[in-house]
């Protein structure tokens, strides 16, 4: 790979140390020390409002189509309004503030007001609002944590999860709207508090072990986990960043990010990383769904990120939007330093195209990377900060953090340990206890190889899940992960996600949710009415899933790669029973669970109507 193909990205060089063997191992560190870190994010705010008071640091659309724009002075004015505020009603640890609505500038604010009060912040799923029909996950993080306060951006939208709860004790903050039966309190009246002494003190009182944030997680099975996010996680992943990724310190990023902040991508390593580094954030209302994701070519179509965060199925919405519109492909080039994906691996297909785009706007290859990591883990542990080829690389050990390598099969079962990594889960100490080993590494539950075992300063390829991968009869093993990845970039564009089935059968299956913009423009004869029943149906579908997957099992060496039928899905993944997060991963494990008749019917013999063999 020639580095000149690259846009200049000054990154910090790979220095590794690995002590162990194939058979029993490996310690795997970096050997760039951490360098001390902010005692809270509060400190943050306050460095920037001192250094830089009138850059902007937040931005959102109003209702008319305008930004509000918010400097870090203005934002630390606020924030501190707001910490009185919470101290005024004696929130604290035992009396958090629960955020039950989505991104938003009032969002922030909330948020550095908790920091600066030490305050935790609960920022919860929007879909357990507003998507789900029972409101149970909703009601179980509510009776757990014990809020004394939530905020909700409109009480009119929130009306029905509200209603859901006890309110009995518990102050309901509203930005607009007002229920009868649900006193609220309006936001702005937070910001009209008088700020006295006791905020600084406060500020002063906040330390490492601190709870900033409980981030709820959605887990495999059950109900939604409560990590614990302490300050000192949290500042010294901030500061693992900043060691590796250089170049955010001498241009501070500008960034339209649309992910949430009840997930740690968007809530943690994003946000925080604005705050870190003094940066801008325009705050991204879109997100990769049909209609919404044109909001986010809106924005890219007036805002030039240095660094662009997405998911992979954001990317694929994406794409097709900047490979057919010339003026949006150069504007979102135009200060680009750095394309990152995280979450799930990007399909090598996704990879390419992007590099075609970014070659047609600056005749250069943008740098794509990614990193590894989980809520527990704040959430970065691996980062790849060196030039890639392809997808799938998660790089070498964060400055702090030690990974743990285990052999498992043709893989090394990863586990985390460092400053980084959560103390544990809220209220659960049964979880707690089984999330680490006997020498305190965190279970993440995740597997991984390198890329080149002769020189692990190339990094580690994520192999999957742990928990998902399974053997066929043959006794080999199937790598859920990385198959699903392949599959789905051979399968590019007709399939969108992909559940890989097999367990104790002869032969791996898919079931396949379809990709319907692209199911139609395969069936040019077809109404633009008709439904996904009829669509999936169609010859012209089935042939082209026929073609691809007999190509990509031609390439295959056996038979744990090999494709040996598909079906495709028309139910969409439920997010109120786990099989979906609000960023679009698909839970494996829950949703086969919850489809175990459509695995049967997958491998029913003779094959039934819909099933592909291949």
């Amino acid at each position: 790979m020639n580095p000149a193909e690259f846009a200049a990205v000054d990154f910090a060089p790979p220095r590794i140390s690995i002590e162990g063997s194939p058979e029993t191992g490996y310690i795997f560190t970096s050997a760039a020390s951490l360098q001390p870190y902010d005692e809270n994010l509060g400190q943050m705010l306050r460095h920037w409002t001192e250094q830089s008071p009138e850059r902007m640091f937040l931005a959102e659309r109003t209702a008319e189509g305008d930004w509000r724009r918010l400097t870090y002075a203005a934002a630390n004015q606020q924030a501190n309004a707001i910490a009185q505020a919470l101290l005024d009603r004696r929130l604290g640890p035992y009396r958090p503030v629960m955020i039950l609505s989505g991104n938003s500038i009032d969002h922030a604010l909330l948020m550095l007001g908790c920091f600066i009060a030490g305050v935790p912040v609960v920022p919860v799923s929007v879909p357990y609002s507003l998507l789900s029909k029972d409101h149970l996950k909703l009601r179980f993080i509510f009776e757990e944590i014990c809020p004394g306060l939530i905020y909700v951006a409109d009480a009119d939208l929130f009306a029905a999860p509200l209603a859901s709860l006890d309110l009995a004790g518990v102050e309901v903050v509203a930005g607009s709207g007002e229920q009868k039966n649900i006193p609220t309190t309006a936001f702005a009246s937070l910001l009209e508090t008088p700020v006295t002494a006791a905020v600084d003190l406060s500020l002063g009182q906040v330390g490492a072990e601190t709870v900033a944030k409980i981030l709820y997680t959605s887990g495999s099975t059950g109900q939604p986990k409560g990590v614990i996010n302490t300050h000192g996680m949290l500042c010294a992943n901030q500061q693992m960043l900043a060691q590796v990724w250089p170049f955010a310190r001498q241009t501070p990023p500008v960034l339209v990010d649309w992910l949430p902040w009840n997930h740690t991508f968007g809530g943690n390593h994003n946000f925080n990383l604005v705050l870190k580094q003094g940066g801008t954030l325009y705050i991204d209302g879109g997100k990769p769904a049909p209609g919404l994701v044109d909001h986010t070519v809106k924005n890219l179509a007036e805002i030039s990120p240095t660094i662009y965060f997405n998911v992979p199925v954001g990317y694929a919405m994406l794409l097709p939007h900047l490979e057919q519109d010339e003026a949006l492909r150069h504007n979102f080039f135009r200060n680009l330093q750095l394309i990152f994906y995280a979450g799930a691996a990007l399909p090598q297909d996704l990879w390419e195209r992007l590099e075609l785009v970014a070659v047609q706007a600056t005749g250069k290859k943008v740098l794509m990377t990614s990193s590894w990591g989980a809520t527990e883990t704040s959430p970065l542990a691996t980062a790849s900060h060196f030039p890639l080829e392809k997808a799938g690389v998660i790089g070498i050990p964060c400055p702090g953090v030690s990974l743990k390598m285990l052999p498992n099969g043709d893989s090394y079962e990863l586990r985390v340990k460092g400053p980084n990594v959560t103390p544990g889960y809220f209220r659960r100490p049964d979880l707690t206890a089984a999330a680490f080993d006997e020498d305190g590494y965190y279970l993440i539950g995740d597997a991984g190889r390198f890329v080149d075992a002769e020189d692990p300063g190339k990094g580690i390829s994520f192999a999957g899940r742990v928990a998902e991968d399974f053997k066929l009869t043959s006794g080999t093993w199937v790598r859920v992960g990385l198959l699903r990845v392949e599959v789905l970039a051979a399968a590019a564009p007709i399939l969108q996600f992909a559940l890989v089935t097999g367990h104790d059968r002869e032969e791996v299956g898919i079931l396949g949710w379809p990709n319907l913009a692209a199911c139609r423009r395969l069936c040019a004869d077809l109404d633009e009415s008709a439904s996904a029943e009829v669509l999936v149906q169609q010859p012209e579908v089935a042939a082209a899933l026929r073609q691809s997957l007999t190509a990509f099992n031609a390439m295959q060496q056996g038979s744990s790669t090999r494709i040996g039928r598909i079906m495709l899905m028309t139910e969409l993944p439920d997010s109120d029973a786990g099989e979906i997060t609000d960023k679009g991963y698909i839970n494996q494990r829950t949703a086969l669970q919850r489809r175990q008749e459509l695995v049967e019917k997958l491998y029913a013999e003779p094959a039934g109507v819909g099933v592909i063999v291949l």
